[in-house]
């Protein structure tokens, strides 16, 4: 599949401090302030192919507010943990891929409720594509534009090299992993949490010829086509144990599409799926399909409209898989 041709002027890869001639969103001064960000083509449903070929101003909102309630819901799939790794007084933490900011803020605000102190002796950096973080955030974390996928000229080693939500996003994640590693302190960690966004059911009520079957499908393909992984979870555990990361551990979530498990957990994480699932449907799919899988935009609408449908029939018991994997840098490693 040829690649279509850039249209937006992105921001050439470099560890310099975010910023951006972009129209800004005006603060809304009810809410809190450090949750008052939004990133706008970067770590979204299929980043890469956003890139080239642009997201209007008109949808940026909805698409930043579909990563924060993203983060949320993953919050609440791991029990209010950011990290389920065993680091130890983390000094120095890299959030590859920081989208919005909001891991790297909320992160830092944990250590300062843990350690008791207003001012932990702790810095982080959140990398990311587009220069959109915050200007306000706590004085140890900072923002920087960087192409993860470029190869890194961190002066620095880090105690915790933190990668989210890159499903789609990467075209080789072994030298992804590889860089990670060579940027974790020896006895440090790095973890990685990612979907395999393949849908199914367990009871047969997901079936080939819905509507929503066909979509996530086409979907999924025209990602691989792409070059991009839209399901990496299930591997990240081997990349990282070929990268050199000793004590790998993994773990399988299930996240429902919709409020119909019965279990309470399980259905409230169901519920928010569902929300920033339906936020994001046109958005990553319209331009997608139309750009570049050729589609004319009335064949999509058809499809979303039957699609929209299928998510919210509570017979259909659709559900997707996000694994979190993570090991430590041996200590005898230079």
């Amino acid at each position: 599949m040829a690649e279509p041709p850039p249209t937006t002027n992105e921001p050439t890869a470099t560890n310099e401090p975010a910023t951006t001639n972009e129209p800004t969103i005006e603060a809304d001064p009810e809410v809190n302030p450090f949750l008052q960000f939004y990133s706008i083509r970067s770590r979204l449903i299929f980043p890469a192919i956003y890139r080239r070929i642009g997201l209007d101003i008109g949808r940026r909102r909805a698409e930043l507010d579909r990563l924060d309630l993203t983060h949320q819901k993953l919050k609440i799939l791991l029990d209010n943990k950011l990290l389920l790794c065993p680091v130890q007084n983390p000094g120095k933490i890299l959030d590859v891929g920081t989208g919005t900011g909001i891991w790297a803020i909320e992160y830092d605000i944990e250590l300062i409720r843990l350690s008791g102190d207003e001012h932990p002796d702790t810095d982080i950096i959140g990398t990311d594509l587009s220069p959109t973080q915050p200007s306000w955030v706590p004085p140890n974390v900072k923002f920087e534009i960087d192409d993860c996928e470029e190869a890194w000229t961190f002066r620095e080693s880090f105690d915790v090299v933190h990668c989210r939500y890159l499903a789609a996003a990467i075209q080789d994640w072994p030298k992804l992993v590889s860089q990670a590693y060579q940027f974790t302190k020896p006895g440090g960690y790095s973890e990685f949490q990612d979907y395999d966004l393949v849908y199914y059911s367990e009871d047969g009520t997901l079936t080939e010829d819905l509507p929503i079957q066909k979509w996530i499908t086409t979907l999924l393909q025209a990602a691989r086509d792409f070059g991009r992984d839209p399901c990496p979870g299930p591997k990240l555990a081997g990349y990282m144990r070929d990268a050199g990361f000793k004590d790998v551990q993994e773990r399988k979530f299930k996240i429902p599409i919709g409020p119909w498990p019965k279990d309470k957990h399980l259905k409230t994480i169901g519920a928010w799926n569902l929300v920033q699932i339906e936020d994001g449907l046109e958005g990553f799919t319209l331009r997608l399909f139309t750009q570049v899988l050729g589609w004319k935009s009335e064949e999509v609408q058809v499809l979303l409209a039957n699609v929209r449908k299928d998510l919210r029939n509570p017979k259909i018991h659709a559900q997707f898989d996000f694994f979190v994997a993570y090991g430590q840098k041996p200590t005898d490693t230079a």
